[in-house]
Protein backbone atom coordinates (compact mmCIF):
# COMPACT_ATOMS: atom_id res chain seq x y z
CA UNK A 1 0.00 0.00 0.00
CA UNK A 2 1.38 3.40 -0.95
CA UNK A 3 2.10 5.81 1.88
CA UNK A 4 1.52 9.56 1.86
CA UNK A 5 5.27 10.06 1.45
CA UNK A 6 5.02 8.38 -1.96
CA UNK A 7 2.38 10.77 -3.21
CA UNK A 8 3.43 13.40 -5.75
CA UNK A 9 4.29 16.68 -4.05
CA UNK A 10 1.32 18.45 -5.64
CA UNK A 11 -1.05 15.85 -4.21
CA UNK A 12 0.57 16.03 -0.78
CA UNK A 13 0.29 19.83 -0.79
CA UNK A 14 -3.39 19.47 -1.71
CA UNK A 15 -3.84 17.38 1.45
CA UNK A 16 -1.72 19.57 3.72
CA UNK A 17 -3.53 22.73 2.72
CA UNK A 18 -6.66 21.28 4.37
CA UNK A 19 -4.90 20.89 7.73
CA UNK A 20 -5.45 23.65 10.35
CA UNK A 21 -2.57 26.12 10.28
CA UNK A 22 -1.48 25.56 13.89
CA UNK A 23 -1.26 21.80 13.28
CA UNK A 24 0.80 22.36 10.14
CA UNK A 25 3.41 24.32 12.07
CA UNK A 26 3.36 22.42 15.37
CA UNK A 27 2.97 18.84 14.12
CA UNK A 28 3.12 18.26 10.36
CA UNK A 29 6.33 20.21 9.95
CA UNK A 30 8.05 17.87 12.41
CA UNK A 31 7.14 14.62 10.63
CA UNK A 32 10.09 14.53 8.24
CA UNK A 33 12.32 16.72 6.08
CA UNK A 34 9.95 16.35 3.10
CA UNK A 35 6.94 17.60 5.08
CA UNK A 36 8.99 20.38 6.65
CA UNK A 37 10.00 21.55 3.20
CA UNK A 38 6.42 21.47 1.94
CA UNK A 39 5.03 23.27 4.98
CA UNK A 40 7.64 25.99 4.47
CA UNK A 41 6.65 26.53 0.84
CA UNK A 42 5.13 29.98 0.18
CA UNK A 43 2.85 28.33 -2.40
CA UNK A 44 1.19 26.20 0.30
CA UNK A 45 0.34 29.24 2.41
CA UNK A 46 -0.79 31.15 -0.65
CA UNK A 47 -3.21 28.30 -1.38
CA UNK A 48 -4.47 28.40 2.22
CA UNK A 49 -5.06 32.14 1.90
CA UNK A 50 -6.96 31.61 -1.32
CA UNK A 51 -9.01 28.77 0.13
CA UNK A 52 -10.00 30.71 3.26
CA UNK A 53 -10.59 34.05 1.58
CA UNK A 54 -7.51 35.89 2.86
CA UNK A 55 -6.28 37.92 -0.06
CA UNK A 56 -4.42 41.22 -0.41
CA UNK A 57 -5.97 44.30 -1.96
CA UNK A 58 -5.26 44.88 -4.77
CA UNK A 59 -4.97 41.22 -5.68
CA UNK A 60 -1.60 41.60 -7.43
CA UNK A 61 0.08 43.14 -4.36
CA UNK A 62 3.43 41.42 -3.63
CA UNK A 63 3.43 39.56 -0.29
CA UNK A 64 6.83 39.23 1.46
CA UNK A 65 5.87 36.17 3.55
CA UNK A 66 2.67 34.22 2.79
CA UNK A 67 2.76 32.26 6.06
CA UNK A 68 2.93 35.41 8.18
CA UNK A 69 0.28 36.98 5.96
CA UNK A 70 -2.03 34.00 6.57
CA UNK A 71 -1.65 34.08 10.34
CA UNK A 72 -2.09 37.84 10.56
CA UNK A 73 -5.26 37.65 8.48
CA UNK A 74 -6.66 34.82 10.59
CA UNK A 75 -5.92 36.66 13.85
CA UNK A 76 -7.24 40.05 12.78
CA UNK A 77 -10.00 41.43 15.01
CA UNK A 78 -10.62 44.34 17.34
CA UNK A 79 -8.41 43.84 20.40
CA UNK A 80 -10.24 46.50 22.41
CA UNK A 81 -12.72 44.78 24.69
CA UNK A 82 -16.10 46.33 25.40
CA UNK A 83 -15.53 49.26 23.00
CA UNK A 84 -19.14 50.51 23.03
CA UNK A 85 -19.94 50.34 26.77
CA UNK A 86 -22.36 47.42 26.39
CA UNK A 87 -20.71 45.73 29.39
CA UNK A 88 -20.40 48.76 31.60
CA UNK A 89 -16.78 49.51 32.40
CA UNK A 90 -15.70 45.88 32.03
CA UNK A 91 -12.07 45.63 30.73
CA UNK A 92 -11.43 49.35 31.21
CA UNK A 93 -9.18 50.82 33.90
CA UNK A 94 -10.15 54.29 35.07
CA UNK A 95 -6.84 56.17 35.11
CA UNK A 96 -8.50 59.36 36.34
CA UNK A 97 -12.09 59.87 37.42
CA UNK A 98 -12.37 63.60 38.04
CA UNK A 99 -15.44 65.74 38.60
CA UNK A 100 -18.44 63.45 38.90
CA UNK A 101 -16.43 60.66 37.25
CA UNK A 102 -17.07 58.56 34.17
CA UNK A 103 -20.62 57.64 33.19
CA UNK A 104 -22.31 55.55 30.50
CA UNK A 105 -25.29 56.93 28.55
CA UNK A 106 -27.54 55.74 25.75
CA UNK A 107 -27.31 57.31 22.33
CA UNK A 108 -28.06 59.97 21.25
CA UNK A 109 -27.98 61.46 24.76
CA UNK A 110 -29.01 64.98 25.71
CA UNK A 111 -28.11 67.50 22.99
CA UNK A 112 -26.32 64.78 21.02
CA UNK A 113 -26.60 62.86 17.78
CA UNK A 114 -27.06 59.20 16.90
CA UNK A 115 -24.08 57.16 15.75
CA UNK A 116 -23.83 56.21 12.08
CA UNK A 117 -23.49 52.46 12.86
CA UNK A 118 -26.65 50.78 14.23
CA UNK A 119 -24.82 48.38 16.56
CA UNK A 120 -23.41 51.29 18.59
CA UNK A 121 -26.05 52.15 21.18
CA UNK A 122 -24.05 53.53 24.12
CA UNK A 123 -21.09 55.75 24.87
CA UNK A 124 -18.80 56.70 27.74
CA UNK A 125 -18.98 60.32 28.89
CA UNK A 126 -16.61 62.47 30.97
CA UNK A 127 -17.23 65.11 33.62
CA UNK A 128 -15.83 68.56 34.53
CA UNK A 129 -12.33 67.40 35.53
CA UNK A 130 -9.91 64.99 33.91
CA UNK A 131 -11.43 61.58 33.09
CA UNK A 132 -9.09 59.11 31.39
CA UNK A 133 -9.48 55.34 30.97
CA UNK A 134 -7.42 52.70 29.23
CA UNK A 135 -6.75 49.09 28.35
CA UNK A 136 -3.44 47.23 28.42
CA UNK A 137 -3.32 44.70 25.58
CA UNK A 138 -0.82 41.83 25.85
CA UNK A 139 -0.33 40.60 22.30
CA UNK A 140 0.54 36.98 23.17
CA UNK A 141 -2.86 36.67 24.86
CA UNK A 142 -4.43 37.29 21.43
CA UNK A 143 -2.26 34.82 19.48
CA UNK A 144 0.52 37.17 18.33
CA UNK A 145 3.65 35.29 19.33
CA UNK A 146 6.94 37.19 19.75
CA UNK A 147 8.62 36.00 16.55
CA UNK A 148 5.58 36.85 14.45
CA UNK A 149 5.56 40.41 15.81
CA UNK A 150 9.29 40.90 15.25
CA UNK A 151 9.44 39.33 11.79
CA UNK A 152 6.17 40.59 10.31
CA UNK A 153 5.89 43.95 12.12
CA UNK A 154 2.17 44.10 11.28
CA UNK A 155 0.59 47.50 10.89
CA UNK A 156 -1.11 48.50 14.14
CA UNK A 157 -4.21 50.52 13.35
CA UNK A 158 -5.93 52.51 16.09
CA UNK A 159 -9.22 54.37 15.79
CA UNK A 160 -11.64 56.07 18.15
CA UNK A 161 -14.85 58.07 17.93
CA UNK A 162 -15.65 61.15 19.98
CA UNK A 163 -18.36 63.81 20.16
CA UNK A 164 -19.45 66.79 22.22
CA UNK A 165 -22.82 67.93 23.47
CA UNK A 166 -24.30 70.82 21.53
CA UNK A 167 -24.56 73.02 24.63
CA UNK A 168 -21.13 72.61 26.25
CA UNK A 169 -17.52 72.79 25.12
CA UNK A 170 -15.13 69.94 25.88
CA UNK A 171 -11.69 68.47 25.27
CA UNK A 172 -10.74 65.05 23.85
CA UNK A 173 -7.43 63.23 24.40
CA UNK A 174 -5.95 60.01 23.00
CA UNK A 175 -2.64 58.29 23.70
CA UNK A 176 -1.49 54.90 22.39
CA UNK A 177 1.86 53.42 23.42
CA UNK A 178 3.72 50.40 22.03
CA UNK A 179 5.53 48.72 24.90
CA UNK A 180 8.31 46.15 25.30
CA UNK A 181 8.00 43.07 27.51
CA UNK A 182 9.29 45.26 30.37
CA UNK A 183 6.74 47.99 29.55
CA UNK A 184 9.31 50.36 28.07
CA UNK A 185 7.78 52.73 25.52
CA UNK A 186 9.12 51.87 22.05
CA UNK A 187 6.83 54.18 20.10
CA UNK A 188 3.76 56.26 20.89
CA UNK A 189 1.02 58.31 19.32
CA UNK A 190 -0.20 61.23 21.40
CA UNK A 191 -2.96 63.23 19.79
CA UNK A 192 -2.83 66.98 20.30
CA UNK A 193 -5.83 67.67 22.59
CA UNK A 194 -8.93 68.41 20.52
CA UNK A 195 -11.01 71.28 21.91
CA UNK A 196 -14.63 71.50 20.74
CA UNK A 197 -16.29 74.82 21.41
CA UNK A 198 -19.75 75.30 22.88
CA UNK A 199 -22.62 75.27 20.35
CA UNK A 200 -20.85 72.78 18.08
CA UNK A 201 -22.66 70.51 15.63
CA UNK A 202 -22.37 67.59 18.14
CA UNK A 203 -21.38 65.26 15.27
CA UNK A 204 -19.41 62.10 15.95
CA UNK A 205 -15.83 62.36 14.68
CA UNK A 206 -13.30 59.61 14.02
CA UNK A 207 -9.58 59.76 14.73
CA UNK A 208 -7.19 57.07 13.50
CA UNK A 209 -3.48 56.35 13.42
CA UNK A 210 -1.36 53.55 11.91
CA UNK A 211 1.92 52.41 13.46
CA UNK A 212 4.18 51.27 10.59
CA UNK A 213 7.77 49.99 10.71
CA UNK A 214 8.05 50.36 14.47
CA UNK A 215 10.98 48.85 16.44
CA UNK A 216 11.15 45.13 17.18
CA UNK A 217 10.16 43.96 20.64
CA UNK A 218 6.56 45.19 20.89
CA UNK A 219 4.75 42.94 23.37
CA UNK A 220 2.02 45.17 24.86
CA UNK A 221 -0.10 48.07 23.68
CA UNK A 222 -1.58 50.66 26.04
CA UNK A 223 -4.67 52.45 24.70
CA UNK A 224 -5.83 55.46 26.71
CA UNK A 225 -8.47 58.12 25.98
CA UNK A 226 -10.81 60.60 27.64
CA UNK A 227 -10.98 64.30 28.45
CA UNK A 228 -13.31 66.71 30.23
CA UNK A 229 -15.72 69.57 29.66
CA UNK A 230 -14.22 73.05 29.31
CA UNK A 231 -16.83 74.94 31.32
CA UNK A 232 -16.61 72.93 34.56
CA UNK A 233 -20.32 72.26 34.85
CA UNK A 234 -21.54 69.84 37.49
CA UNK A 235 -22.55 66.56 35.88
CA UNK A 236 -21.55 64.88 32.63
CA UNK A 237 -21.08 67.56 29.98
CA UNK A 238 -17.64 66.43 28.78
CA UNK A 239 -16.38 64.52 25.77
CA UNK A 240 -18.22 61.35 24.71
CA UNK A 241 -16.30 58.34 23.35
CA UNK A 242 -17.30 55.00 21.84
CA UNK A 243 -16.50 52.33 19.22
CA UNK A 244 -12.77 52.26 19.97
CA UNK A 245 -10.70 49.89 17.82
CA UNK A 246 -7.20 48.44 17.72
CA UNK A 247 -6.32 45.92 14.99
CA UNK A 248 -3.14 44.37 13.63
CA UNK A 249 -2.95 43.81 9.91
CA UNK A 250 -0.32 42.34 7.56
CA UNK A 251 2.13 44.64 5.88
CA UNK A 252 2.56 44.23 2.15
CA UNK A 253 5.58 45.02 0.03
CA UNK A 254 6.00 48.62 -1.11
Amino acid sequence: MASMENLPEDALIAVLVLVPAQDLVRHCRLVCSLWRGLVDLPSLWKLKCQREGYWPEPLDTPIPDWRNFYFLCSLKRNLIKNPCAEEGFEAWKKESNGGNGWKIEDLPGDHGRNFLLPHVQKYFVTSYDSCMKGQMITLRDHGYWDRLMDEARPDIVVSDWFAARFDCGCQYELCVRLLSKDYIVLQEFVLEPVVIEQWSDAEWRKVSHTFHNYPAGVRHILFSHGGHDTQYWEGWYGIRVTNSSLTLGPQVAD
